[in-house]
């Protein structure tokens, strides 16, 4: 076991870096999204990182605050009245996944179609690459963290964009562009594996180079300098021993009313199959393709939760953009997403002032490499290659994501990916095959009557003086009404010169041959 931590531990370390550059503007985004202090956004960052990532089960994903639950949050502070009243409800949402974890409630998880999951990831993908373009512009009036078309400004995700061009801030671009090239070049093998220059991360190179930039604006060009809204902001305290003046505790008095509990229970339920997506989402992402038992992901999530709930944390869940930085940087095991959190623990208490030096528009290269890696066109290519069963799941997923939220998105896609699985299943139900005259009808496994249209499609297909074979060996059940259909086809057989024989049937369909 120290062997094998050993040999990862250096690959570890540096997706644990891209994480935390990643993680660190997104959580402070995320919290002011939600209506919460700042702060309550790194703590859910840290607990998700060092809490849920020891009791994980996933080797690759990366967990804590999540864009996916802005509104629910907001909504929810707004309804219970203050942020110490809803971190109670948290902490007995909680309590509630840890419930269905130990039910084995997990096991949803393996029920969503392959089309939305693929769909949901290149939707954030995209989603990364648009919300980026106004941060690189330096146009940082949203919070970095939201994810929805419709934003709190009263613009959406287009016309942000459009305000971006017509007000960007010029020292922004340079940033941008030489941090988008050090991750470019830092992409290459040559420079990647290098024994010097592949120590440290692109993205951290390209953190710095931003910081360097700025600092030399105000020496050569102060008009072109990044100030305020344009850098991370993280909340500062005098001495670590003043940290604990950050923490906000839960207020329980609400407990015996029905709202309190609705909303424990909208978040517990909500946030478990965002994070069920995002752990299938990852395991398809992970180069060794191993796979995370939900139910115990699902404990893990509760127990963080509450943890998080107690000192003033957001909802945790597992979190694709963070999970997909993580893979695409490296990460071998789950000690990576450990020490993204003990990253933010660390540096946030310790070193703020120079975080605070971070232009948003540096992160925002980050963010567009990562966004390209999820929404690449040989995506969309294959996509389309595995046929309109896939494809159509996949493409209505991405358009729904990208003009909706990412809950109200998989929700559509899941209603079109259903209707394909269950078309697929209908079509495989009843097969007809021809060979020299012969037919042999196949029964698979349930024939319900749904698949009456289809059966009786396939025997109108079967012309007179042939010979049939039904074959039903696969067959476990057959409804009433498939019964009747082939009673009243063997029965008529003879008058068309149809010779039908019957194999492997486990149930009687037929009174009389």
């Amino acid at each position: 076991m120290n062997t094998l931590l050993g040999k990862n531990l250096k690959y570890d370390l540096k997706a644990s870096v891209v994480v935390f550059l990643v993680a660190l503007p997104l959580c402070l985004g995320i919290a002011i999204a939600s209506g919460a202090p700042p702060m309550s956004g790194l703590i859910a960052g840290i607990v998700g990182g060092i809490i849920v990532g020891a009791l994980s089960g996933s080797h690759v994903s990366v967990s804590g605050p999540a864009a996916g639950l802005t509104v629910i949050v907001l909504d929810s502070i707004n309804s219970m009245g203050t942020f110490p009243l809803f971190l109670a409800t948290l902490v007995i949402a909680g309590l509630i996944q840890l419930g269905l974890g130990i039910a084995k409630a997990g096991v949803i998880g393996y029920y969503f179609p392959h089309g939305v999951i693929k769909g949901m990831l290149t939707a954030i993908g995209l989603i990364l690459i648009l919300k980026q373009i106004p941060h690189a512009l330096g146009y940082d009036v949203d919070a970095m963290g939201d994810e929805t078309f419709l934003q709190a400004d009263n613009h959406n995700t287009i016309t942000e964009i459009w305000y971006a061009f017509k007000y960007f801030s010029p020292g922004a671009i340079p940033i941008v562009l030489i941090a988008l090239a050090i991750l470019i070049i830092f992409e290459r093998p040559r420079v990647k594996n290098h024994k010097i220059f592949g120590v440290v991360p692109g993205a951290l190179w390209a953190v710095i180079s931003g910081i360097l930039i700025n600092i030399l604006y105000g020496v050569w060009k102060p008009d072109w300098q990044l100030n305020g809204e344009h850098l991370v902001s993280i909340p500062m305290v005098d001495s670590l021993s003043e940290a604990g003046k950050l923490l906000t505790f839960p207020d329980f008095s609400m407990i015996g009313e029905s709202t309190f509990w609705i909303v424990a229970a909208t978040i517990a339920i909500i946030g478990s199959l965002e994070t069920l997506l995002c752990i299938d989402a990852a395991d398809k992402l992970d180069p060794h393709k191993r796979t995370t038992p939900p139910s115990r992901e699902l404990v893990a999530q509760g127990i963080g939760n509450s943890f998080s709930g107690l000192i003033g944390g957001l909802p945790i869940t597992a979190v694709i953009v963070r999970s997909s930085a993580n893979i695409a940087s490296g990460s071998r095991t789950k000690m990576s997403a450990i020490f993204h959190g003990i990253l933010l623990m660390i540096l946030v208490l310790s070193i703020p002032n120079i975080l605070n030096m971070i232009p948003l528009s540096c992160l925002a290269a980050v963010l567009f490499v990562v966004g390209y890696k999820l929404a690449k066109p040989s995506i969309f290519i294959k996509m389309y290659e595995n046929g309109w069963d896939q494809f159509i799941p996949f493409i209505v997923t991405v358009i729904a994501i990208l003009f909706t939220d990412l809950l109200v998105g998989i929700g559509i896609g899941m209603v079109f990916g259903l209707f394909f699985v269950i078309k697929t299943n209908f079509t495989r139900a009843v097969t007809l095959t021809e060979l020299n005259g012969n037919y042999l009808l196949s029964l698979q496994k349930d024939v319900s009557f749904l698949n009456k249209a289809l059966l009786m499609k396939s025997l109108s297909q079967i012309p007179a003086n042939t010979k049939v074979i039904i074959n039903a060996q696969k067959a476990q059940f057959i409804d009433h009404d498939i019964q009747e259909v082939l009673n009243d086809f063997i029965e008529s057989s003879s008058d068309r010169g149809i010779k039908v024989s019957v194999e492997g049937y486990r149930h009687k369909i037929y009174e009389k041959i």
